[in-house]
């Protein structure tokens, strides 16, 4: 087995992310109230590019597509992720070698064929080694609109910083392994969390590279929460969420909340009230966080601080919805948050009669 921090495959980060709807017009406006820009039209399908920062959505409006059908059984949905990698061939090579599905995607005349494995329900995961500009797949496969920046700084989103899998209950161990085997990822946290009626276990995964994580979620034996909740409305396992990160999160939240995306509230209203006794000596303007629902968390021992500021769309694809987060040295998920926000969506869950005592 490759050692723990060894990174056989060359993965060095997310390159993309592929969503599709059975109603695509429904797409490009959510992509827009997140500052995104639409920068370029595949030169052959009716595919097209959105960027913000560093981050490439690729909407797939393409008819009797892969992405079609992924989208006509699971509705609005990321349908697709991929890897940047340093050799794709010899990646592809080797994830097949120890069992990982090919996927043989449709390409056009002159266009580039890109490696891709089957991934979290069925979904495509591509390995991509052509990213530099003038010479990336971008360059290649599409036409770049005239005179719109080719990396517009939008609400300041930087990068994908993680994507959340929710998988059946007993298969979060069938995902860790496709991961630690294929990519050799490694468990970097593990939680259990219990509400009044529901509970769930997250494990996250991050790549040897430290840019790649995917937590993943399974409900508990608790009973039918929000993990169960997605998995119908979704129609099985997939991307729960997609985190991006941003440098100045206050100032990014100001700029999403003024483009009217809804925006999770925090889960009560003494959760500002314990920020000194939860993380003393944080040094955040807790009022400005307030005014936000931006949540804190991290660890402050030792008079150093590494914190994570994070805050969620509500859902916006279906049951899929967004994270926005800044690290300020700490590389976790928010631990200290997640059983607030967990009982906070589980009180909205007993609202709407979805779970609750029979």
């Amino acid at each position: 087995m490759a050692d723990l921090f060894d990174n056989p495959m060359g993965l060095m980060g997310f390159e993309f992310v592929e969503f599709a709807s059975p109603t695509p017009d429904t797409l490009e406006p959510v992509f827009e109230k997140l500052g995104f820009t639409l920068v370029a039209h595949h030169r052959s399908k009716d595919v097209v590019l959105y960027r913000q920062g560093g981050i490439n959505f690729i909407v797939n409006r393409e008819p009797k597509s892969p992405a079609a059908y992924f989208a006509a059984e699971h509705g609005p949905s990321a349908c697709g992720l991929a890897f940047r990698v340093k050799d794709a061939h010899a990646a592809y090579a080797r994830a097949i070698e120890l069992g990982a599905q090919p996927l043989d995607m449709p390409t056009g005349p002159m266009e580039l064929r890109l490696p891709a494995i089957k991934g979290i329900g069925g979904a495509p995961l591509y390995l991509i080694d052509r990213f530099e500009d003038g010479e990336s797949i971008y360059d290649i496969d599409f036409r770049f609109v005239e005179g719109v920046d080719r990396r517009p700084e939008g609400y300041g989103l930087k990068l994908v910083d993680h994507l959340t899998h929710n998988v059946y209950r007993g298969r979060m161990a069938f995902w860790a392994g496709y991961y630690e085997k294929l990519f050799n990822f490694r468990k970097i946290r593990y939680f259990d969390i219990s509400g009044e009626y529901t509970g769930l276990t997250s494990k996250a995964m991050t790549a040897p590279d430290g840019k790649v994580r995917i937590p993943l979620n399974e409900e508990s034996s608790k009973g039918a929460g929000q993990i169960e909740e997605f998995l119908m409305k979704f129609n099985g396992e997939g991307i729960q969420h997609v985190a991006l990160l941003s440098d100045d999160l206050p100032a990014t939240i100001d700029k999403l909340a003024m483009a009217g995306v809804p925006l999770m509230t925090a889960p009560s209203e003494t959760y500002y009230e314990m920020f000194e006794e939860r993380l003393p000596g944080h040094g955040q303007p807790v009022s400005e966080l307030r005014t936000r629902g931006i949540l804190l968390d991290g660890n402050t021992s030792g008079g150093n601080p590494r914190l994570l500021l994070q805050i969620f769309s509500q859902t916006l694809l279906g049951p899929v919805f967004f994270e926005f987060i800044q690290r300020k040295g700490d590389d976790g998920f928010g631990e200290g948050n997640f059983k607030a926000l967990f009982q906070s969506i589980e009180r909205d869950q007993i609202r709407r009669g979805v779970v609750g005592q029979q």
